[in-house]
């Protein structure tokens, strides 16, 4: 094992200990710094700035938001070996700052969500024990009706959720706990899931390995969409997500409960969707304005 990678591992251990960075954080790091220490021929540990205004021309063919992520790891790492005294000065001020552009998340209409729970509803009209459907409708429940995360919701527990209590105890990101309100519709989902499932069994979304996976998770949601009538490219599980918290923003809820009830640590995350609600006012505004309707006669 080289330097750099016994001194990544410690950066990433020390991110897992103090931070609670995720498994998905922590993979990101250490790809982006493994890719920088071959760049650096195995001493980015001892790397001078000379070194680091190499990396740029390596990632010319890259995203701006690729770019920013990649040097935003490399200055963590770096922060972090000057504070454990593994070197003496910083030379991440070398690195791009490249502008980055958020773009607004997909989101769905009322209307599109009104079409996926409808065809749930048509289909256990015609088979009311359907195990598929009844699974769907919780999935969908949960995740439009609570804006929970991909990640959150096939790891959940049977006993995460019962009749008396109108909550979720959720572990997020970060192994941060929230509590997530749940409708008395979802219970009423979940209770017919659960009542078709083996009822020893663990996970409230099971498969032959444990718990059902992300991808089939996606592969789920998609499929219904596209049996709904709604392109399945424009759906997802973080789709729903997005739309529970657009809904609910449009609906006059407050940011900052809009905060709590996604589970972001940091309120600049959840303004993304004051964009989208802004972007509805100016349509609004250009369509209904009574001097839009002026212009338009004209």
């Amino acid at each position: 094992m080289s330097d750099d990678d016994s001194l990544i591992d410690r950066f990433l251990e020390m991110l897992a200990a103090e931070v609670g960075a995720s498994r998905h954080t922590l993979a990101a790091y250490r790809t982006d710094l493994m890719q920088a220490s071959a760049i650096a021929g195995g001493q980015l540990a001892l790397a001078d700035r000379e070194v680091i205004r190499q990396f740029p021309a390596h990632w010319r063919k890259l995203q701006n938001s690729t770019v920013a992520r990649k040097s935003s790891s490399l200055r963590r790492f770096f922060g972090f070996l000057v504070e454990e005294g593994f070197r003496e000065n910083d030379p991440s001020d070398a690195l791009p700052r490249p502008g980055v552009v958020r773009s607004l998340p997909k989101t769905l209409s009322h209307a599109e969500i009104a079409l996926l729970f409808e065809r749930i509803a048509e289909g256990l009209t015609e088979n009311p024990e359907q195990p598929a459907l009844l699974r769907l409708s919780a999935i969908l429940e949960l995740l439009y009706g609570s804006g929970l995360r991909a990640s959150e919701l096939v790891s959940l527990e049977r006993s995460s959720i019962t009749g008396d209590r109108p909550y979720l105890i959720i572990r997020g990101k970060g192994e941060r706990e929230r509590l997530v309100p749940i409708s008395q519709q979802a219970c009423k989902a979940v209770g017919r899931w659960a009542g078709s499932c083996e009822p020893k069994g663990k996970w409230l979304f099971p498969s032959r390995a444990g718990h059902i996976s992300r991808i089939r998770l996606f592969q789920i949601i998609k499929e219904h969409a596209g049996k709904a009538g709604i392109n399945p490219a424009k759906i997802s599980p973080h789709v729903l997500r997005h739309a529970f918290a657009t809904h609910l923003l449009q609906g006059g809820a407050d940011l900052r409960a809009l905060q709590t009830l996604l589970g972001h640590s940091d309120i600049s995350t959840t303004q993304i969707y004051t964009h989208i609600d802004t972007a509805r006012l100016v349509e609004l505004v250009n369509k209904r304005h009574p001097l839009s309707q002026r212009h338009l006669a004209r």
